[in-house]
């Protein structure tokens, strides 16, 4: 077993820092303040390859594997945890299901300019009554000649406003529960798709979540994305992926509140001596350091038996639960170790340990995670 990187990721990890250091990190605070959408962030990530990062180079992507994915979002979130999920968001939620379920001409049309970062896309799941239960969906669309017209209300899109095409899930035959749903590409400007409001969060505050409305909307038949009643196993299948992505945000937090609790506690006097020397302190920071190199490992080996070629959802939901409960945990600790200072928004604990919340909600609760893989032990695995 080794647990080294090879030399192209080491030169990659160093490649992102440097970018993520000089380019991400100066505005972020200002963007969490602003919560507008990152515009010249996602373009500058797209100079990288970041935004295709495992996407082949023949549809205009970087051609890399899910190692390096996992270790460019952490090295993302580290510095701005909303660009972060704005790439991971992209990367695996949009991306992903068009390369592996798509056709040729849905690749050509909606795959190689999001790959390329010339367009950004958007996954839309989560409705009012559809969260956990993704199962639940309430929004139908029916053939009517040669479209499909959608109806129906989606929640908490990141990249929603700025998405040039969203992957939308939708019942297409209610009886049939699961395999009655199915899963379209659809466009912005297409008749009858419309952004409604937008969320102000409590973190990740510039990732461009909002509603997405479907009224009568108009959906080429061709866009269906696999055969119809593929809906739901699209969706698992990329939440999946997914989860590498959210589990590499969180460790790319959890190091960031660590960085920033270790050059506090150097800086701050109390009693006459740096914090750092006092007990109290190193043992939090002990416990940070520990946890966070146990999920990064966790996350390093969901993405290592994704490349195998071997299933993953096991080691990729581990990964996920326990990489956003280690961030969230430590990010308790920051604002400790800050004291007051780590309460107000002049100092950046505060604003890390409000990103570091959502990553155990999103793309499947902690519960949610929990119960996957107690199903899968239980099922023999």
């Amino acid at each position: 077993m080794n647990f080294q990187l090879s030399e192209e990721h080491i030169m990659l990890k160093q490649a992102v820092r440097s970018f993520a250091e000089k380019e991400l990190k100066p505005k972020a605070a200002e963007y969490d303040r602003s919560r507008q959408y990152p515009y010249e962030n996602v373009k500058k990530a797209a100079d990288l390859n970041l935004m295709g990062i495992m996407i082949p180079e023949q549809y205009g992507g970087g051609g890399m594997d899910t190692m390096s994915y996992s270790i460019a979002i952490e090295e993302v979130s580290r510095c701005c945890a909303s660009t972060g999920v704005i790439i991971s968001a992209h990367n695996s939620l949009y991306c992903h299901p068009v390369q592996y379920f798509g056709t040729d001409e849905q690749k050509e049309r909606y795959l190689t300019p999001f790959a390329k970062g010339e367009k950004i896309g958007a996954f839309c799941l989560t409705e009012p009554n559809a969260g956990s239960d993704a199962s639940n969906q309430a929004t139908t669309a029916v053939l009517k000649g040669d479209r499909y017209l959608l109806n129906g209300t989606k929640l908490f899109v990141t990249n929603g406003t700025a998405a040039d095409a969203m992957i939308v899930f939708a019942t297409t035959d209610r009886e049939k529960k699961v395999y009655g749903i199915s899963a379209f590409v659809v466009e912005k400007g297409f008749q009858g798709l419309a952004k409604g409001k937008d969320e102000v969060k409590l973190g990740i505050t510039c990732s461009g979540s909002c509603e997405i409305v479907l009224d009568n909307c108009e959906v080429p038949k061709e866009n269906l994305l696999g055969k119809g009643g593929d809906g739901f196993k699209i969706a698992m299948n990329t939440l999946e992926e997914g989860r590498i992505g959210i589990a590499a945000q969180a460790v790319g937090i959890a190091q960031a509140v660590l960085d920033e609790s270790i050059a506090y506690a150097k800086m701050r006097t109390q009693f006459g001596k740096p914090i750092a020397e006092f007990q109290a302190i190193q043992w939090m920071l002990s416990d940070m350091a520990t946890e966070i190199e146990a999920a990064r490992l966790l996350n390093y080996k969901a993405a290592a038996t994704k490349d195998a070629g071997k299933r993953y959802g096991f080691e990729s939901s581990m990964a996920k639960l326990f990489s956003s409960e280690v961030a969230m945990k430590a990010a308790v600790k920051g604002v400790q170790i800050f004291g007051g200072y780590g309460y107000i928004n002049e100092y950046p604990m505060e604003r890390l340990f409000r990103d570091a919340k959502i990553t155990e909600i999103y793309e499947g609760t902690s519960e949610v995670q929990r119960l996957i893989i107690s199903s899968m032990l239980l099922k023999g695995k």
